[in-house]
């Protein structure tokens, strides 16, 4: 059986592509260990087809075009990143074959009357929600937010709703700025809102842009009672890049290795994480992509199994019926194809470690909040040099 999987090895999404590829393959390896899946007394062994989509929406949905009409594929997983998802979802609902979502939560994905994209991740407005009701549980409260944002689908949707929960909660948006999607130098941008003196500093954009920011945030003393990022915080990556300075950073996820959920199928998340160092030779734990993607591969697993059958048609209604409890939480989707069983976290970087923090009945440690300053931090800034006032034209008094 073979599985199509658009997935970008090139552009903007490399990095965290190559985190969720490594989710479909976990997954993929469990399921062939295992004999395959089962269908009517018969065991299909997997294959997932991986092709480059460049992170570009137009190529991912040539390559999904080219996988279901010329090369044998019969079922989809998504590509990473929302506007290529979204590209996805497209062919598939054209061409009636079901896709699992597994790292885009944009409601743009399943709107259309689309009936064949599901996602595993909650929808993307509730994301700030849990920050902000986090937030908002502290004292001193926070009054006010400044907040970057890539100018990709993705992005600009969580803004949209960190803004809007900022403000259901009395929130004042203080400094609000789009930079483009891939941006490094966000310099300028940080040094403006740094003016405002906010009390929550939030970026919204992946990987290379978090780290960008935060760098930029240390270098500028840009104070902050409480710093979020909409994702990349929870990828080995950035604690790396930025070593101390990832300290107090947040960011709400939709699945966390220290999360324990009853597992009904597959692993539990014990034996998920020791799968994941033992496959990819690493003491470190999984980040939410790759747990993303798996729990997306899964879904469409059990339903094939359920279906009892590789037609597309049945695949989809058993998707649409699933209900199932497993190691990433409760995988149910609803009318639309949005996922309405997982619960949102919220994590803190801690002295290095990312720990759940909220919400307080599941979170096993309390918010560092609010942050101490770069002073603190670092200690004061150097002393700038003496500026050298040019001579008087006379000789020195001698």
């Amino acid at each position: 059986m073979v599985i199509g999987v658009p997935m970008a090895a090139s552009g903007q999404y490399a990095q965290e592509a190559a985190l969720a590829r490594r989710g479909y393959d976990l997954w993929a390896q469990w399921v062939n260990r295992n004999g395959g899946i089962v269908v009517q007394n018969t065991r299909h062994r997997v294959r997932l087809r991986y092709e480059d989509d460049q992170s570009q929406p137009a190529v991912a949905a040539q390559v999904a075009e080219r996988m279901l009409a010329q090369e044998g594929v019969r079922f989809l997983l998504g590509p990473f990143g929302t506007p290529d998802s979204i590209a996805v979802a497209q062919v598939a609902n054209q061409r009636h074959v079901p896709v699992v979502i597994s790292n885009g939560a944009a409601p743009e994905i399943f709107s259309h009357n689309n009936r064949y994209a599901f996602g595993v991740v909650p929808p993307a407005d509730r994301f700030p929600a849990a920050i902000f009701d986090m937030a908002m549980a502290m004292q001193p409260r926070p009054a006010t937010l400044a907040i970057l944002t890539a100018d990709d689908p993705f992005s600009l949707d969580v803004t949209q709703g960190d803004i809007e929960a900022a403000r259901a909660r009395g929130i004042n948006v203080v400094y609000e700025q789009r930079y483009p999607a891939g941006s490094t130098d966000l310099y300028p941008l940080v040094a403006a809102a740094k003016a405002t003196h906010p009390d929550i500093f939030m970026d919204s954009g992946h990987l290379l842009e978090a780290v960008a920011c935060q760098k930029a945030v240390m270098d500028l003393r840009l104070d902050a009672k409480l710093y979020a990022y909409a994702e990349a915080t929870d990828e080995p990556q950035f604690v790396e890049a930025l070593g101390q300075a990832a300290d107090y950073v947040t960011t709400a996820v939709p699945w966390s290795p220290a999360a324990r959920y009853r597992a009904d199928v597959y692993l539990s998340t014990a034996e998920y994480l020791a799968a994941y160092r033992d496959a990819y030779h690493t003491n470190q734990d999984p980040s939410y992509v790759t747990a993303d993607a798996t729990a997306a591969a899964l879904a469409l697993g059990l339903a094939i199994q359920r279906a009892g059958s590789l037609d597309p048609e049945l695949v989809r209604n058993a998707l649409a019926s699933l209900d199932v409890d497993t190691f990433y939480g409760r995988i149910r989707f609803a009318r639309d194809g949005q996922s309405v069983g997982t619960t949102v976290l919220v994590e803190q970087i801690q002295q290095g470690h990312r720990v759940i923090v909220w919400p307080s009945q599941v979170a096993p440690a309390t918010p560092d909040y609010p942050a101490p300053t770069w002073d603190a931090r670092l200690g004061p800034p150097p002393t700038p040099p003496k500026a050298k006032l040019p001579g008087t034209g006379h000789p020195p008094p001698g």
